[in-house]
């Protein structure tokens, strides 16, 4: 017999059962039917949505080869790597408690020993259209951060989130978020959490997030949405590393597990510095706008985005950063892109033999003022990165991309003295 309080954490033991009972010709249980779904994934629910669950994933391989800027010495170099490997379980008990558990086995963004929890939360609904989430996951600054990495447009998202790029990572801390929707067209969030990273006396990094999206059009191919993200944090008697830097674009030039392009990848410096001393820095704080439209196979969308990290000691100077981006994206074959209230979603194709071709260009920009070491007298340092690109959703689950990026820095050069560079991304998803 099935009991149905397996839908909870006991998830594998539950599918072993299902798939038992499934051979033996009949599935009992102890209260409400239980429905199994296997299209994208393993999902088992009870029929009066008391108890659930889905077992998921994704891959994406990555092939990418670039020169100029890219690399130290200019000339090319290459990366074959998993840029995500993730096993997803997700779920829901007594219909108000829900759980997330997203485990990283490419050791992309963990190390190049260990993968990492990407998430690993725990929510209750019981306020609804309130949520409240406790656990590891990434706070929210950002529509292409809030959009799926399965369903984003580019391969990478945009260059300009790497000026912030403590904003919307998780870090290996913990947080409470609290957020909801109003109105069919209202979103908001709220959070705090403690990053891994902690001041002299052992205290942790507090960062506060802020998210609000109005979207009076909230509907594949009818899409008007616009929103606001602040992000907050006290580097105060907290010693860090204060450089920010930019793949451009290609993840290729430094991976942390995989093959990437080794010491010759050139991963750009616009401004900051390594092992800042603790009371060097103290507010460092992100504001961001977002903005997009899209109407039947046509999208436009961008994000602008403000930074400034302020000295507290009178030997430093300020940092300010600002970036942002533009893109447009056209479905070839007419279907729409997906949209959920504050983020993206996937596209369908109508086709399944066919599938749907999407076709887009982005471009990135992004600058750093910084009036310390070496940037001290070249006023600022700018990237710009071109993305054009096409991506083949062959079916619900897998999709295939390929995309070319140019960049060029202004008042920066690799060691060879280049200030651009060219590089082509392919990759291979297969999401269920």
């Amino acid at each position: 017999m099935i009991r149905k309080h397996f839908a909870g954490f006991a998830a594998s033991a539950l599918a072993l059962a299902v798939s038992a009972q499934a051979f033996a010709g009949t599935v009992t249980t102890d209260g409400a039917d239980i429905v199994v779904k296997t299209k994208g994934g393993l999902e088992v629910a009870t029929t009066d949505k008391q108890f659930g669950f889905k077992l998921g994933g994704r891959v994406q391989a990555d092939y990418s080869t670039f020169d100029g800027i890219y690399t130290v010495n200019g000339d090319n170099a290459d990366a074959a790597y998993l840029r995500r490997a993730f096993l997803e379980l997700s779920g829901y008990v007594y219909k108000d408690w829900a759980y997330t558990l997203s485990y990283d086995l490419s050791h992309n963004s963990g190390s190049q020993e260990d993968g990492y929890f990407d998430e690993a939360s725990i929510a209750y609904n019981g306020f609804a259209p309130v949520s409240i989430k406790v656990g590891r996951f990434d706070p929210e600054f950002g529509l292409e951060k809030a959009t799926s990495s399965k369903w984003v447009t580019a391969t990478e998202r945009n260059a300009a989130y790497e000026l912030v790029d403590w904003a919307n990572a998780h870090q290996n801390g913990l947080g409470v978020q609290v957020s909801g929707t109003a109105a069919d067209s209202l979103y908001g969030s709220v959070g705090v959490s403690a990053k891994d990273q902690n001041d002299a006396d052992g205290e942790s990094t507090k960062q506060f997030n802020l998210r609000g999206v109005f979207a009076p059009m909230h509907e594949a191919g009818n899409v008007l949405h616009v929103g606001f993200n602040y992000a907050y944090r006290d580097l105060s008697d907290t010693a860090f590393d204060g450089r920010i830097r930019s793949r451009m674009g290609m993840r290729g030039v430094s991976t942390s597990g995989g093959n990437d392009a080794g010491t010759n990848g050139n991963r750009l410096v616009l401004g900051g510095a390594n092992n800042l001393v603790a009371g060097s820095y103290g507010d460092d704080a992100a504001m961001g706008l977002e903005a997009a439209f899209a109407a039947g196979p046509f999208s436009i969308q961008g994000e602008y985005i403000k930074r400034k990290l302020e000295a507290d000691d009178a030997a430093f100077q300020d940092i300010k950063a600002t970036g942002y981006y533009g893109q447009v994206a056209y479905t070839l074959t007419g279907e729409s892109r997906g949209y959920k209230l504050g983020k993206f979603d996937s596209i369908k194709p109508e086709n399944k033999q066919v599938g749907a071709w999407e076709l887009f260009y982005r471009y990135d920009n992004l600058s750093v003022d910084d009036d310390n070491g070496a940037f001290a007298n070249v006023g600022d340092v700018e990237a710009k990165v071109h993305n054009l690109g096409v991506n083949w959703y062959v079916n619900d689950v897998v999709k295939v991309s390929g995309m070319y990026v140019k960049a060029k820095a202004d008042n920066a050069t690799n060691a060879n003295g280049d200030d651009d560079g060219d590089g082509m991304v392919f990759r291979a998803q297969y999401a269920f």
